[in-house]
């Protein structure tokens, strides 16, 4: 019987199994960890109690990555001390990959960015949406505070095994469509609790391109950052983590880091692809459930109410009034996503306020040498540094009670961005497009 990605990863990954090998539905599976991301907000927490439990120490400082992010620069002492708390553990330690202010970005952004993610991995932060990076290939889950101490001081995590749910996305990406309305149409269909304790394993010839799919001729898999915008809302439906099938686009990508011109690691991209294959799920592999969804005729979407499975048509919405629009974040604030605003926006005033959070330093410069960030400038937006603090309510957005925003984020509990807010999950096209309009629009209603 052929085992699925997760499997496999947690097989190469065992450093324990303390009940045994028969007790894999509720026993735990004690996995030796590639990496340890951390950010201000959880990690200071772990730090602190390590160091009262007189266990100030870490597994592997090759192996932590850390960054600030959430509120940079500071807005407070609070946050100013959280800060600091991370800044003199990553100088203690001698953490060499840690992201001060000025070189910084969204954790989920910059690590990738950076090429810290590599198939078959593992990978803890105390983040939700740590689950971004099963994109390449990667088993990467956000856990709580013991785990995440855990696994700074022992280098090892304990999991249940998980399930996996296999979703095929099938068809042909119309036009004006992105990864943004793929994924909040995989999440209206299954639901919040649909993949509850599994990994969302993506497939089908919108991820994979013509890959073994027959009669996909012409259908062009998603870049990997549309993957990561996908598995970055996976545990919105409950997912323990999103995965995707290692391939070229994945090669392509981590190119400069695995290369001659990085590590090293292969001397040709078919040498790489070839030892990737190792992290793809076998044809005969068992799944818990598997989900169709053909996109050929998705509409662009967005989120009502508060909770991410509820979903409709921007058509549907046409006309809803908004008093902010926000583009950015771990899911959308990536080159690409910026591109495709700016492509709106351009020769376009902005009608509402505008916030744009290029989500790493390296995007921000991109995005400055291409032109993109002055016409968000000349549209009307506000460009600021890169940061996720808007996105929970924390800094450089937030909404006051009763206010609308249409949002690039991924998570619209009531109160997320800001007491008493409400917020319109959103493609990047379309948040440019309700900016212009003041209203929910697509670019197709602007005149």
């Amino acid at each position: 019987m052929g085992k699925t990605l997760a499997e496999k990863i947690f097989d190469a990954h065992v450093a324990d199994r303390p009940f045994g090998d028969t007790a894999d539905a509720v026993g735990p599976w004690v996995l030796r960890l590639d990496r340890v991301f951390c950010h201000e907000i959880t990690t200071p927490i772990a730090i602190n109690d390590l160091a009262a439990k007189k266990l100030d120490r870490v597994f592997d400082k090759t192996k932590i990555k850390a960054v600030i992010d959430h509120v940079t620069p500071a807005k407070d002492s609070k946050t100013a001390e959280q800060g600091k708390i991370l800044r003199d553990w990553a100088r203690r330690h001698q953490i060499k990959d840690f992201f001060d202010i000025g070189r910084n970005g969204v954790c989920h952004a910059i690590f990738p960015e950076k090429g810290f993610v590599r198939p078959g991995c593992t990978i803890i932060m105390g983040d939700s949406h740590t689950c971004t990076h099963g994109a390449f290939g990667a088993f990467a889950a956000g856990v709580g505070t013991t785990d995440l101490e855990v696994g700074i001081l022992k280098g090892v995590c304990a999991f249940r095994k998980p399930e996996t749910l296999r979703v095929n996305i099938n068809g042909a990406l119309p036009k004006g469509i992105f990864a943004k309305d793929v994924i909040l149409a995989i999440i209206a269909k299954i639901g919040v609790s649909g993949a509850t304790d599994k990994v969302m394993e993506l497939r089908g010839p919108v991820i994979e391109g013509t890959l073994g799919v027959p009669g996909t001729r012409g259908v062009p898999a998603l870049s990997m950052e549309g993957r990561m915008t996908i598995c970055n809302m996976a545990i919105e439906a409950g997912a323990t983590s999103g995965v995707c099938m290692p391939d070229s686009v994945t090669v392509d990508y981590l190119w400069p880091f695995i290369g001659p011109d990085g590590d090293n690691s292969y001397t040709t991209k078919e040498q790489a692809l070839k030892d990737f294959e190792q992290w793809r799920s076998d044809t005969d592999a068992v799944y818990a459930g598997v989900v169709d969804i053909d996109v050929s005729s998705l509409e662009p979407l967005a989120t009502v109410g508060y909770k991410p499975d509820q979903v409709k048509t921007i058509r549907e919405l046409k006309g809803t009034k908004v008093d902010q629009v926000y583009i950015g974040s771990c899911t959308n604030g990536r080159i690409e996503d910026l591109r495709a605003a700016a492509a709106v926006l351009k020769g376009r005033k902005i009608t509402v306020r505008g916030i744009v959070s290029p989500a790493t330093t390296e995007v921000y410069a991109r995005a400055l040498k291409e032109g993109l960030l002055q016409v968000f400038l000349d549209a009307g937006f506000c460009v600021t540094n890169a940061t996720c603090g808007a996105c929970l309510g924390m800094s450089n957005g937030v909404l006051a009670e009763g206010e609308v925003c249409a949002s690039t984020t991924n998570r619209n509990f009531y109160g997320r961005m800001g007491k008493g807010g409400m917020v319109h999950l959103m493609s990047p096209v379309s948040a440019a497009a309700t900016a212009v309009a003041g209203s929910i629009a697509n670019p197709e209603d602007l005149c």
